[in-house]
């Protein structure tokens, strides 16, 4: 149906061609299904090459592994910059490689950093540093600024660093997906399964035990005593990074108090839990407020595209509601909750013909705003 509204709506020269085609190109790549013989045609091969990003900063000098996706044609092509999510693979991960790939097809050269502590389910301001030293880097390679793009986590924590004066002119635009205005609002989401929307209305829908669970790994200190911090450290661990057969054998270690301690950490019913993520938020809320855009978008100066899933329960689409509520006209260029998202799989439930075309015209202008030099 996509592609025959996009015909269309082209054939009746009311669209850009190009951007469009590319867009269904991306998405049709991402969620795994044939791309039209008509899109293919604006689209390119793709180029891989692994390389490391010297940083220098506040909190001491890294070496960021990183990866460059690159078309063929494009040695001069725009530039972008992807950050991953929170997941143990980093810019490993298949879902962004892919993606990557398919945006560099578009006649992008796509960075994708990987942020350490981002892969290792922590979400933190030395995230914040690499991210905007990785911008200010691949800018400084382009010869221009960039465009940004930040899945999750990451998405809030770009907003975040394109607000900081020693990154802000490398920023291009920032699209965040599925991300964060409040560290502080989605921690109580977690544990009463509500959101309060901008305009007074509440968003009902029970949290992903994948959220809690991301918060408590940070935070475990304040779960459990010091004796046991190690041992439920790793089983946590292994049930994060999705290793069965390491969380069966750390598991095993764990002693009688231990082991219900972290059933209880795992039970995201719990209320037991649920008091201790409501001290937490009050415990760190200076530190939460550091890795939330909230506050920071009035004055952004930024181009901003927002994109989340209706059906996001890790961190709800009220937060997008909440950023596009903040950001200035001038400064928000697109906004859009799809009910063709989940959280970032193109997997959301029954979504109709025009659902996806708003995504489809969503990531066409996106593309659009990254080729524009």
């Amino acid at each position: 149906m996509c592609v025959l509204l996009v015909a269309a709506t082209v054939l009746c020269g009311v669209l850009p061609v190009r951007t469009h085609l590319q867009a269904m190109a991306v998405m049709r790549t991402v969620a795994g299904q044939p791309v039209p013989w008509m899109a293919t045609e604006v689209t390119e091969p793709v180029t891989q090459k692994n390389l490391t990003i010297p940083l220098f900063s506040g909190s001491g000098d890294q070496q960021v592994r990183a990866r460059i996706y690159a078309p063929v044609h494009g040695a001069s092509a725009p530039a972008m910059v992807i950050f991953h999510g929170v997941h143990h693979l980093g810019i490993d991960e298949p879902r962004l490689m892919s993606f990557a790939a398919a945006m560099a097809s578009c006649g992008i050269r796509v960075l994708t950093p990987e942020l350490p502590d981002i892969k290792d389910y922590r979400v933190s301001e030395r995230s914040v540093e690499t991210i905007g030293g990785s911008v200010k880097w691949f800018a400084a390679e382009a010869g221009a600024p960039v465009g940004v793009m930040g899945l999750s986590f990451s998405g809030g924590l770009a907003l975040v660093a394109a607000g900081e004066p020693q990154y802000h002119p490398y920023f291009k635009f920032v699209m965040a997906i599925g991300s964060q205005d409040s560290m502080a609002r989605v921690t109580d989401y977690y544990r009463t399964g509500s959101d309060v929307r901008p305009d007074g209305t509440v968003e009902l829908l029970p949290a992903h035990e994948y959220g809690p669970l991301v918060l408590e790994y940070e935070y475990l200190e304040d779960f459990v005593p010091p004796q046991d911090l190690e041992p439920v450290r790793a089983v946590l661990r292994a049930h994060l990074y999705e290793d069965r057969a390491a969380e069966a054998r750390a598991s095993l270690g764990l002693n009688d108090i231990q082991k219900r301690e972290t059933l209880e950490l795992m039970d995201a019913t719990s209320e037991a839990t649920h008091a201790r993520i409501k001290a937490v938020a009050v415990k760190h809320a200076a530190e939460m407020s550091g890795l939330s855009p909230r506050g920071r978008l009035d004055g952004l100066a930024t181009p901003v595209y927002l994109l989340h899933g209706q059906a996001d329960n890790i961190n709800p689409s009220a937060e997008t509601l909440w950023m596009a509520h903040e950001l200035r006209q001038q400064d928000l260029k697109a906004m859009l909750v799809s009910p063709v998202l989940s959280h970032l799989n193109l997997d959301g439930a029954k979504p109709g013909a025009m659902d996806n075309w708003r995504l489809l015209h969503f990531f066409a202008g996106v593309i659009g705003a990254a080729e524009t030099r």
